[in-house]
């Protein structure tokens, strides 16, 4: 995996091809910090040069595990952090052209130590919370069409996420909507 530098964001590249980890310059002080969340300018240098046109934010409770999900016809490109809490981020590759076709990678994402995903068009996308609770916000370069989302099961062993769980929870303590119980694996897909 690659690591470099593009003005305030260093950025690190995965083992599946297109997903990146991005950590910001922090600039702190006895005040609190700053930080650039996103500069386009940087961004393109880095090679993400997309058009972001919707952000979101959902807040979600310890144990919420809330995935793996696509969007069928209108694919997103998605920078995902948190600003309160830690998550367990997944991305799974669904191009079915690509060498790591069904191959998953995760990331903690938390308010402290601030990393970024980039989650390109084609992957499926979940979280499980890992803090009391945790915001999580996401850029989006397409609109939600509320008739265009899949789903894999969370579970999927022919996928194999490693879930950790939450300090003091099973498995059995999670909360996963109805929905997200009901998807297929990989192999329907």
């Amino acid at each position: 995996m690659g690591l470099a530098t593009f003005g305030k964001i260093t950025v690190e590249d995965c083992e599946i091809e297109g997903l990146k980890v991005i950590s910001p310059s922090v600039f702190g002080d006895e005040r609190g910090y700053f930080m650039e969340t996103y500069n386009k300018n940087d961004f393109t240098a880095a090679g993400i040069d997309m058009d972001f046109v919707q952000d979101n934010q959902s807040m979600s409770k310890k144990g919420v595990l809330r995935g793996l999900h696509f969007q069928i016809n209108y694919p997103q490109d998605k920078l995902v952090r948190v600003v309160r809490g830690e998550v367990f981020d997944v991305a799974v590759d669904l191009r079915r052209d690509s060498a790591t076709f069904g191959k998953w990678f995760g990331v903690r994402l938390s308010a402290e130590n601030k990393k970024q995903f980039f989650i390109p068009k084609n992957f499926a996308h979940g979280f499980i919370v890992l803090s009391d609770e945790a915001e999580f916000a996401y850029k989006c370069t397409d609109f939600y069409h509320p008739n265009d989302e899949g789903g894999l099961l969370w579970k999927d062993p022919d996928i194999g996420v490693d879930w950790p769980m939450p300090e003091g929870m099973t498995e059995a303590d999670l909360i996963i909507s109805e929905k997200d119980q009901k998807w297929n694996g990989i192999k329907e897909y």
